[in-house]
C-alpha cells in the first residue's frame, strides 16, 4: 500500500466534495447517523487484518526514522496499534453512537410578539480539517464525532501514519457508502505536505482547523491560516503537593500521571512540593519514580531536599518544558500562592492538580488556577474526552473561546437563530405608535 502526493486541484476537489456532503449530513436524522456509526464499527472489525497490517508497515518504516532521530520516541509509541488498542478504537465509535445528538436541539425559545417566535438552534460547524501526527486512534475518534455532530471532516495525517490512515479510511468510507443519507465524502483524507498549504488557504470552504501534534505543528498552523484554529500548543501539566497532602496518595497520583502514558499531553511534567514537607516527602517520591524508570530533574531547592540523590538541575528557562517522556521536573515552593504563581508563569493552561486534605486549599486551587482542567486528589490523566463521558475527543483546547479542554460533540456545533413569523415587518415596531416587543420566554 502506498500513498501519493495530491495536486492542489485534487485537494480542492476533495474539499468541495466534503462541503457538499456536509450539507446533506447536517440534515441527517439521529437514527441515520447512528446507523452510520454502527456500520463504521462493523467495517473496522471486518477489516482489522488489513488495518493492522498497514500499521505494521508504518511502524517498520518509522523504526528507521526513529533510529535516525527524525521521529521522537513519543510519536513512535503513539503510532503503534495492537489488538487492545484497536478494540478500544472500535468501542470508541460505538460509545459516540450512544451519546445524545448535539445538533438540532432547541437551546432557547422566546415570544417576540404575537405570531413572532424566536428560536436558538444548535447546528453543525460544517467542514472540519484535522491535521495530526502519528495518531491512528485520532482517525476513528474524529470521524465518529464528526458524523454524530453532522460535520464533514478532512483528515491529513503525518507521513508516518499514511498507510494506516488509508486502510482506516477505506473501511470507514465503504461503511458510509452503505448508509442512505450519509455521503462517503463526509469523511475523506489528503496526503502529502503540499496538501496542508492548500487546506490552510481555503478560508470560506473549511470552517475549523484542528491540529493534533507537536508544539511546532500547532504554532505553524496558527500562524499560516485565517481559518479558526482549535487546539493547544503545549501540555505542561503540574501537580502541587500541599503540606496537608496524604503523601502516599500523592506518590500514587504522581506516578500514574507520569508513568501511565508519558507521551500524551495530559501527563504531568512538573511537581511542586510545599516546603513544609519537602525533606520528608521528596525521598519517597524520588524512590517511587526511579523504580518506574522516571528521570527526575529539579531546582536547587529540590536538590537540597534530596541530598542522597543526584538529579539534574532545571534551569530557570526550562520550566515550560513538555518532556512527553519518562522525565519529570520537581520544585519546592513556599506555599499555595507560590504554587499558583509558578503554574501561571510556566504552565500552558492545560491541566493542573492539587493533592491535599485541606478543603480550603483545594477550593482555592480549583477556583484560582486558570487552566482548562483543574483537579483535586486525582491524576492529570483523567483530562480526556472518553473519560469525561464524551465518547471520544477531536483534541484538547486551551483557548477560552468556543470550546475548552477535551473537545467532544458539544465543541463541534454552533447555533443559529430562527424566527417564525406571520407577516410582521420592522416598520411597525418603530416610531410614535410602534408596537412593543413582548420578549417572553417559551417552553422548549
Amino acid at each position: 500500500m502506498s500513498t501519493e502526493v495530491l495536486a492542489a486541484s485534487d485537494v480542492l476537489a476533495i474539499v468541495e466534495a466534503a462541503r457538499k456532503a456536509s450539507r446533506k449530513l447536517a440534515v441527517a436524522s439521529s437514527s441515520t447517523k447512528n446507523h452510520a456509526l454502527t456500520r463504521m464499527a462493523a467495517a473496522l472489525e471486518s477489516h482489522a487484518a488489513e488495518i493492522l497490517a498497514a500499521n505494521a508497515e508504518d511502524v517498520k518504516a518509522a523504526e528507521v526514522l526513529a533510529a535516525r532521530g527524525e521521529l521522537s520516541g513519543a510519536l513512535f509509541q503513539r503510532l503503534k496499534l495492537n489488538d487492545d488498542k484497536f478494540r478500544a478504537m472500535i468501542q470508541g465509535v460505538l460509545a459516540v453512537r450512544e451519546l445524545p445528538d448535539p445538533a438540532g436541539r432547541v437551546l432557547d425559545r422566546k415570544l417576540l410578539d404575537d405570531g413572532l417566535i424566536l428560536q436558538k438552534i444548535s447546528c453543525p460547524l460544517g467542514v472540519l480539517a484535522i491535521i495530526f501526527e502519528a495518531r491512528p486512534d485520532a482517525i476513528t475518534q474524529i470521524s465518529s464525532l464528526a458524523i454524530k455532530s453532522g460535520n464533514a471532516v478532512i483528515l491529513k495525517g503525518g507521513k508516518e501514519v499514511e498507510r494506516t490512515m488509508m486502510a482506516l479510511l477505506s473501511a470507514i468510507r465503504g461503511a458510509l457508502g452503505e448508509v442512505a443519507g450519509i455521503p462517503e465524502d463526509a469523511v475523506s483524507g489528503v496526503y502529502g505536505r503540499e496538501a496542508v498549504q492548500t487546506i490552510l488557504g481555503m478560508t470560506g470552504s473549511i470552517d475549523l482547523v484542528i491540529p493534533r501534534g507537536s508544539n511546532a505543528l500547532v504554532q505553524y498552523i496558527q500562524k499560516n491560516t485565517q481559518i479558526p484554529v482549535l487546539g493547544h500548543a503545549d501540555g505542561v501539566c503540574h501537580i502541587f503537593v500541599d503540606a496537608a497532602a496524604d503523601q502516599a496518595m500523592a506518590v500514587s497520583v504522581i506516578v500514574d500521571s507520569k508513568v501511565q502514558y508519558p507521551a500524551v499531553c495530559n501527563a504531568v511534567e512538573t511537581i511542586l512540593v510545599h516546603s513544609a514537607i519537602a525533606t520528608e516527602f521528596l525521598p519517597e517520591l524520588h524512590r517511587a519514580l526511579t523504580e518506574n524508570g522516571v528521570r527526575v530533574r529539579g531546582s536547587a531547592r529540590a536538590q537540597a531536599s534530596l541530598p542522597e540523590a543526584v538529579i539534574d538541575l532545571v534551569k530557570d528557562d526550562e520550566w515550560h518544558t513538555e518532556y512527553s517522556d519518562l522525565v519529570l521536573a520537581v520544585d519546592v515552593v513556599a506555599d499555595l500562592d507560590a504554587a499558583i504563581d509558578h503554574i501561571e508563569k510556566h504552565g500552558s493552561h492545560h491541566t493542573e492538580a492539587i493533592v491535599t486534605a485541606d478543603p480550603e486549599a483545594a477550593r482555592r486551587f480549583l477556583n484560582e488556577v486558570d487552566s482548562a482542567g483543574v483537579f483535586h486528589n486525582c491524576s492529570t490523566r483523567f483530562a480526556d474526552g472518553f473519560r469525561y463521558g464524551f465518547g471520544a475527543e477531536v483534541g484538547v483546547s486551551t483557548s477560552k473561546l468556543h470550546a475548552r479542554g477535551p473537545v467532544g460533540l458539544e465543541g463541534l456545533v454552533t447555533y443559529k437563530y430562527q424566527i417564525e413569523g406571520s407577516g410582521q415587518v420592522v416598520r411597525d415596531y418603530v416610531g410614535r405608535d410602534a408596537r412593543t416587543f413582548r420578549h417572553e420566554p417559551l417552553d422548549f
